[in-house]
């Protein structure tokens, strides 16, 4: 008996042993274990804005352009660009020698269509009405004449002083005298068809509306300014032969500019009317000048290489000091938190849809699932999974991958 119990508490010893140098060994291990080399991001509030940029073109808010109405000479010009002159002042002025001669047989067109019109409402000219009234009184002078030697030859006749014959040839001379008298006082009172006098409106309409249009051009060719404000294109000469539709002049009221922006596809469902803008010209490195949307896009179209949506951007800047057609880049705040809990982007994990980061707590990593808000190139904003103070993993220094358990050390 005492001889297995003695086998018995060896084993047992050896058992125990064994244990001890395990834990020694893991122990002396864990301990002697090399740490992962990290870098770390504290979780704390800050502002976050959301920006967008993209470049832009500035342009008069009203612009008026005036171009050749045909071809033809410049006879003066009165501007120089970047000349500021007051509403009313002439321009250019063109050769009108041209448009003053279709003017004048515009003029003649319309008096002819009036006068046409005017005989077919009045049943005929002068001189026709003259004459139908003539004719009608010379058809019933013979009416009158063939119906009393038609009474004379019946009388004649009932005497036995006339044939028969005499009489018939009587009552075809009154027949005939009859119906010359009706055609007569047709003529008088009904010489033109309704359609004849629809006609004749017509081309009074048409030609007085040709005589607009070349009093129009006739206007075209010397030109004024409609309002007080600045040339700054110019593209005419005296004694130039310029061709019909070529831009000659431009001019605006340069206190009243705005932008027009050029936002790619994916980014116009982030504007709206009112978010802020910041604009910005290479000519002028350090300055900067304000504005807001006041028109989001309404369409996409294709801007050389890309799809974009124009927005229209008004100036918040009493002066602006920038010339129309300048190139500038504008920059849109998206959305702004001014108090945002937010880590910098470059601690999130993304696996399979969701959002992880990896916890520094003690001297290890814990994997923690997050929910993000807005963002922007940097930050973004942490909804839930961590609070103010926390510490997150943004990478290791020597590029080995983050994972959970592992005793990690901040790199200096």
């Amino acid at each position: 008996m005492a001889e297995p119990k003695k086998q018995a508490s060896r084993i047992g010893l050896w058992i125990g042993a064994a244990v001890v140098l395990i834990l020694v060994f893991f122990g002396a291990r864990s301990l002697l274990r090399e740490r992962l080399p990290i870098r770390e991001v504290r979780v704390s509030r800050q502002e976050l804005v959301n920006t967008v940029p993209t470049n832009g073109r500035v342009e008069p808010e009203v612009n008026y352009e005036y171009s050749s109405p045909i071809a033809s000479s410049i006879k003066a010009v009165y501007v120089q660009p970047g000349d500021h002159v007051p509403a009313g002042k002439l321009l250019i002025q063109l050769d009108d020698v041209q448009p003053r001669a279709r003017v004048a047989s515009a003029e003649s067109g319309v008096k002819s269509a009036q006068a046409a019109l005017e005989a077919a409402t009045h049943n005929g000219t002068l001189q026709e009405r003259q004459g139908a009234a003539a004719d009608l009184a010379h058809s019933q002078l013979e009416r009158d004449q063939a119906r009393h030697d038609l009474d004379a030859v019946t009388r004649l006749n009932a005497a036995g002083a006339a044939s028969a014959s005499e009489v018939t040839a009587a009552k075809q001379r009154l027949e005939s005298a009859d119906a010359s008298l009706h055609a007569a006082q047709q003529s008088s009172t009904s010489r033109y068809s309704p359609a004849e006098v629809d006609r004749a409106r017509a081309a009074l309409a048409d030609a007085e509306a040709g005589l607009t249009a070349a009093k129009e051009v006739l206007a075209q060719s010397s030109y004024y300014a409609p309002i007080s404000g600045t040339v700054y294109s110019l593209d005419a000469r005296p004694s130039d032969f310029v061709e019909q539709g070529k831009l000659l002049l431009q001019m605006a009221d340069l206190d009243h500019e705005r932008v027009r922006a050029y936002f790619d596809e994916p980014d116009i469902g982030k504007l709206a009317v009112g978010q802020s803008i910041l604009i910005k010209w290479d000519a002028r490195e350090n300055q900067v000048w304000h504005g807001h949307i006041v028109r989001t896009p309404s369409t996409v179209i294709v801007f050389g290489t890309r799809n974009v949506g124009e927005a229209f951007v008004q100036f918040d800047d009493p002066n602006t000091d920038l010339l129309p057609d300048t190139n500038v880049t504008v920059t849109v705040t998206t959305s702004k938190d001014s108090d945002a809990l937010s880590i910098t982007r470059d601690a999130l994990r993304p696996e399979n849809g969701k959002q992880y980061v990896y916890k520094v707590v003690g001297d290890e990593l814990v994997r923690t699932q997050v929910m993000i808000g807005p963002y922007n190139l940097t930050q973004v904003a942490i909804l839930s999974g961590l609070q103010e103070g926390d510490w997150v993993a943004t990478g290791t220094v020597d590029g080995q991958p983050l994972l959970e358990g592992v005793p990690v050390k901040v790199a200096k």
